[in-house]
């Protein structure tokens, strides 16, 4: 019999591609029926972050929403599984009563065996040391856009950043080979996707456990000869080790966006040493200067914390006077989370909340002059759009967007009376009309 299963993911592109992998098990089995409301549906699914605490909270929120149809409704199993499970184990199991099975971020192949356990006969918990990351052969459903997929291209990190938990929720960096990539991008494209956003914890690492001749350079050049994809993104890139073969891709590549996704963290020497980084500000402006030199064009998005411990006001004016020297295209600022498990969480000086809060805004305003400024310098100009749809807030106005705004995380394009022809997925020539802070207004050429 035919069993309804509706699937929550939350958290990041990386969680939101494993949650893709397990629909697509699912997908692939004849017992299973995907549907989008879980009023109905026999099995729920939830894919859990636990990166900082309000993100667990958010998990548990939702764990508890959905147990709510296991009393009320026609749901008879709920698994819940991700980062959540992977960290905190099988203490869930006294904690949450109502879930049948908790997996943990090593784990989630297992979805569709846990799912025909009708019997009782599995642990209720798999959490183990997350070894395993999904190759070509594990069928998956894109599901944000049909032109636009996420490809995972490596799972854990070996950094020890001290305000990060990573580590210990997905393991050790371990790498995919470059035809496993090649073939999954094939397969996706096969679904009609055109855009690859390459994600990982550390993309910079990529290759390194696996032969000498494979790195990011050598992944991006085979990814670009893949038929189907036109833009192909990197996010993720760890600042110090970024190899000369990735530059020269970004620059030859036509297919390669030149873009770079490059979290920085602080600008402030004692932040960085505090924060574990292994870089310095002054070997920050080196990295950042030689990628621009390889690529002068090129688009970078960073991060960065404020209210780590210890931060002064002259750590913080630093990190401003950074951000406006260096001119960046994208920016996201986060507020420091006081996380347990990590070495930060010791740390003396922890930093008042409104004082976090105040410097985030402080930070973000700087950066939106800077925003705003480089694309009001865009209008008139003429720049390739990656059509998305309607808008999900007014749908009767279309959006796009540019080479160098990815998915979910940069600003977008709004077009203004787009053409009947017009569809999702297509790359079409646009005029910039005007700008705000983060985003632009721009016609499709005729």
């Amino acid at each position: 019999m035919t069993e309804r299963v509706h699937l929550i993911s939350l958290g990041c592109p990386k969680n939101r591609v494993d949650s893709e992998v397990m629909v697509g098990k699912l997908r692939a089995g004849r017992d299973w029926e995907l549907v989008d409301d879980p009023d109905g549906a026999e099995v729920i699914i939830v894919n859990t972050c636990s990166f900082i605490q309000p993100a667990t909270e958010e998990s548990i929120d939702t764990v508890l929403q959905m147990a709510g149809y296991k009393e009320r409704g026609s749901c008879k199993k709920l698994v819940v599984t991700g980062c959540m499970v992977q960290r905190y184990g099988r203490a869930l199991e006294d904690e949450m009563p109502e879930v049948d099975h908790f997996l943990g971020t090593g784990e989630y192949h297992r979805i569709d065996e846990v799912l025909s356990d009708r019997r009782g006969a599995l642990p209720r918990s798999f959490v183990d040391t997350p070894l395993y990351i999904h190759d070509e052969f594990a069928p998956r459903l894109a599901s944000w856009k049909p032109h636009s997929a996420y490809l995972k291209i490596s799972e854990g990190c070996d950094h020890r950043c001290a305000f990060c938990i990573i580590p210990q929720l997905r393991g050790k960096m371990r790498s995919r080979t470059i035809p496993s990539l090649v073939q999954e991008a094939r397969q996706l494209a096969e679904q009609g996707v055109v855009e690859l956003n390459l994600v990982s914890q550390d993309s910079t690492a990529y290759g390194r456990d696996l032969d000498r001749d494979t790195d990011l350079g050598a992944l991006l050049r085979a990814l670009a000869g893949v038929d189907g994809p036109q833009w192909i993104r990197l996010h993720y890139a760890y600042p110090i080790g970024l190899p000369e073969s990735l530059l020269r891709a970004i620059a030859d590549e036509p297919k390669v966006l030149r873009y770079l996704d490059m979290p920085l963290q602080h600008a402030s020497g004692p932040m960085l040493k505090a924060m574990r980084r292994g870089v310095t500000r002054s070997g920050q402006e080196r990295i950042l200067e030689r990628v621009r030199r390889f690529v002068p064009d090129i688009a970078i998005r960073t991060t960065f914390i404020v209210g780590f411990p210890g931060e002064t006001d002259e750590d913080f004016a630093e990190l401003v006077d950074f951000v406006r020297s260096q001119r960046f295209e994208r920016v996201g600022v986060f507020t420091y989370f006081q996380e347990d498990g990590t070495d930060a969480a010791k740390l003396p000086g922890q930093v008042p909340d409104e004082v976090k809060e105040d410097r985030q805004r402080v930070l973000m305003e700087a950066q939106a002059e800077v925003s705003a400024s480089r694309l009001e310098a865009m209008a008139g100009e003429v720049h390739p759009v990656l059509v998305d749809g309607p808008s999900e807030e007014h749908p009767w106005v279309w959006t796009g967007r540019l080479p160098t705004q990815a998915p979910e995380v940069d600003g977008q394009v709004f077009l203004d009376t787009p053409p009947e022809d017009i569809a999702p997925g297509q790359i079409r020539p646009v005029r910039i009309m005007r700008a705000s802070e983060y985003d632009l207004v721009g016609a499709v050429v005729r």
